[in-house]
């Protein structure tokens, strides 16, 4: 978690730090592209305002970012996702609210541009986000049983080496590829003293269901502490092991 605040404050504190520049110290060769621009346009950009609104739109989004911060540290379950949101959303539709302050010549395009990666960015944002959240189910079939979704996978039961019920989730150090939500963790993980490792986890829902299968090392559980249990409970019976 600690990790997690200190990541979103520094973020926060660099727009916050750009936009001061931008707005109070006139550093707008921070702007994208600012530099670029015969003399003209960029005199014509700062009588519009065009880069005065772009310092106080860092602010204001590194300004907000801070507000939202204390969520983390509450029960609150999307907490993240909350930040992330508001932090797309005011970037991205600070630059389309910017093109009115664009140059003439060239302001429909800068409306263009600039929703087309509002409504592309938000879009894949939300469909991410809806297959993170998909919840995942452990099927039992006659000779292998199958975790189904996003990096789901299926396994014999005659490889199965170990099962296991832990009380507390091991510490995950390193995301590789997968879905590491606030709530949820799907994929590939690096998991202390286990190594390489799938996981198809409800965070903070224990206990957790260790399956050492093959050379894979699987850690899954369910969003209720019996529904867990009978998952544990199955696995051992049909793998046809004494634990």
């Amino acid at each position: 978690m600690w990790t997690l605040f200190f990541i979103q404050f520094s973020v926060a504190l660099i727009f916050l730090g750009l936009g001061w520049l931008i707005l109070f110290k006139k550093a707008y060769g921070l702007i994208s592209n600012f530099h670029s621009r015969p003399e003209a346009e960029k005199k014509q950009l700062i009588q519009n305002g065009y880069p005065q609104n772009a310092g106080k739109m860092l602010m204001v989004t590194g300004l907000g970012m801070l507000i939202l911060m204390p969520l983390l540290f509450t029960d609150f379950a999307y907490a993240l996702e909350v930040q992330i949101v508001f932090m797309l959303v005011l970037l991205l539709g600070g630059f389309i609210y910017l093109s009115k302050y664009e140059v003439a010549a060239k302001r429909k395009k800068s409306y263009f541009i600039s929703s087309s990666i509002f409504i592309v960015t938000i879009g894949f944002v939300s469909v991410l986000t809806f297959i993170g959240y998909q919840d995942f189910q452990l099927v039992h079939k006659d000779d292998t049983f199958e975790v189904t979704g996003v990096y789901g996978g299926e396994w014999r039961y005659e490889d199965v080496q170990r099962v296991e019920l832990l009380q507390e989730m091991p510490k995950v150090e390193v995301r590789k590829n997968g879905f590491g939500m606030q709530t949820m963790s799907k994929g590939h993980f690096i998991v202390k003293g286990y190594g390489n490792s799938l996981l198809y986890i409800y965070k903070g829902n224990a206990p957790y269901v260790y399956v050492a299968v093959g050379d894979e090392h699987i850690f899954i559980n369910a969003k209720s502490e019996s529904e867990t249990k009978e998952r544990f409970e199955q696995l051992v019976q049909r793998s046809k092991l004494t634990n």
